[in-house]
């Protein structure tokens, strides 16, 4: 009986747990994201942007035979491309961010605010790799902004509101979690390189729009779906806003073009297979096979053989990832680089630069045979650029021209010889050209393949 009474006092004295805390607020009652839409939606804009395209038109257009027969039977015209998509408004001075293909080439940006304001913008930097484009609304002051959150605190299933214009519609906020980090390779559009993966629902007029956290953080910025039908199954990548800080110190720098810390080296995933070999108890990093003489690396004492696990502490497993994670360090800064080298583990401070723009390009636009085709002498930055392997040699087509392309050539084609005679330089090229006969014959190296391209002048 003593202990029937015991635990009946035991019982009254504890309270139940759903009595542990009261609701302090209507939103607490309601779990409504209201009030984290009404702090991050301002902040979001939507973005209208106009591009002019050349185009040719024929007759012939459509037609299975004739269509590629006569593709240059007309004279080229010019046509006007709109696009609809999002950004974000970062700083009370009007710097916004977006996707590259919003507002890239665009030559009329239009930006309409939450508000119904609308203010006309411009391009301080852009990069078609990382789908990314920063800028800048003028005579503007006190706009609603959104802080940077580090992309690198987030974590798997936190939740998180996706704000876009999604179908031209209107502003529309889209809950879900974030589904998966370090996401490289999987997202579909431009980027290339490193995502959050979220399954808040992502549609076309989202890209470039925010996706943040509880607190109302940009944790990145909205680009691409996986998707067969167009729509969204709850596959949605969003590029870090560490990435996007980057982004910003070099357009308020007064960068025109984005640069990326330079490696200098090529390398690939380790695969299971390679593990014992290497020294390593699973699968992971990247192995290093080839270095250009001046990379950075090589001067750290990197050796072919080398394995790069992790970078400033953080797990990279294919060169993409390796790259992003010198990206957000900085360049002008070190990066703290995990080395595996016959089983033994140390670190390795390496220096991060950009890539040499040496030997000199020695660029030659070309007027005689084939007008207006960009040559250029490759070295490291012209390879970045072109995203050529950095240790790529040889005259390389920057910009084929409206000649260069009908005659077959494409951007970053390495021209390796005109007719019977190899070219070393760009200046070799314009005078092989200038002597050209009227059957002209191209050997040009195109990623792994070697083309012939034979035409009449």
């Amino acid at each position: 009986m003593f202990r029937l009474i015991l635990l009946c006092i035991t019982l009254l004295a504890t309270p139940l747990l759903g009595q542990t805390q009261v609701p302090e607020s209507q939103a607490q009652i309601t779990l409504s994201f209201a009030p984290l839409v009404k702090q991050s939606a301002p902040a979001v804009v939507n973005i209208y942007a106009k591009r002019i395209i050349n185009e040719r038109a024929s007759p012939f257009a459509g037609d299975p035979f004739f269509d590629n027969l006569f593709r240059d039977f007309a004279g080229p015209r010019q046509r006007v491309q709109n696009s609809l998509g999002s950004g974000v408004i970062l700083s009370a001075d009007g710097i916004v961010v977006s996707n590259y293909h919003v507002v890239g080439d665009a030559t009329d940006i239009r930006v309409v605010l939450n508000d119904r304001r609308e203010f006309k913008g411009r391009v301080l930097l852009s990069d078609q790799e990382s789908d990314l484009a920063i800028l800048q609304l003028d005579n503007v002051e006190d706009l609603p902004a959104l802080s940077l959150r580090d992309s690198d605190s987030v974590e798997v299933g936190e939740l998180v509101l996706a704000i876009g214009n999604p179908f031209g519609v209107g502003q529309t906020v889209s809950s879900g979690i974030v589904s998966g980090l370090a996401r490289s390779g999987g997202a579909m559009g431009n980027a290339r390189g490193y995502f959050v993966q979220t399954d808040a629902p992502i549609n076309p007029g989202n890209s470039g729009g925010a996706l943040v956290d509880i607190k109302g953080l940009l944790i990145g910025i909205n680009t691409s779906i996986l998707s067969r039908s167009g729509g969204s199954n709850g596959i949605g990548f969003a590029i870090p806003s560490a990435l996007v800080e980057q982004f910003v110190a070099q357009a308020r720098a007064g960068n025109t073009r984005f640069a990326r810390p330079w490696s200098g080296v090529t390398g690939q995933a380790v695969e299971a297979d390679l593990t014992e070999v290497l020294g390593l108890d699973r699968p992971g990093g990247v192995i290093l096979s080839d270095f250009h003489p001046a990379s950075p690396l090589k001067d750290a004492g990197f050796i072919a053989g080398d394995v790069v696990t992790a970078v400033d502490g953080a797990p990279v497993n294919t060169p993409a990832e390796m790259i992003y994670r010198m990206t957000v360090a900085g360049l002008g800064e070190t990066a703290r680089m995990t080395r595996v080298r016959d089983g033994r583990v140390d670190e390795v401070e390496v220096a991060l630069i950009a890539p040499p723009d040496t030997p000199p390009r020695a660029t030659v636009v070309t007027d005689a045979v084939l007008p207006d085709i960009t040559l250029e002498q490759l070295n490291p930055a012209v390879a970045a650029e072109l995203g050529l392997p950095s240790n790529a040699t040889g005259v390389v087509v920057s910009d084929p021209g409206e000649t260069g392309r009908r005659a077959g050539l494409i951007r970053g084609d390495i021209l390796l010889g005109i007719g019977r005679a190899a070219v070393s330089s760009p200046a070799e090229a314009g005078a092989l050209l200038q002597s050209a006969s009227r059957r002209l014959v191209l050997t040009v190296q195109r990623g792994n393949r070697r083309l012939t391209l034979r035409f009449r002048i």
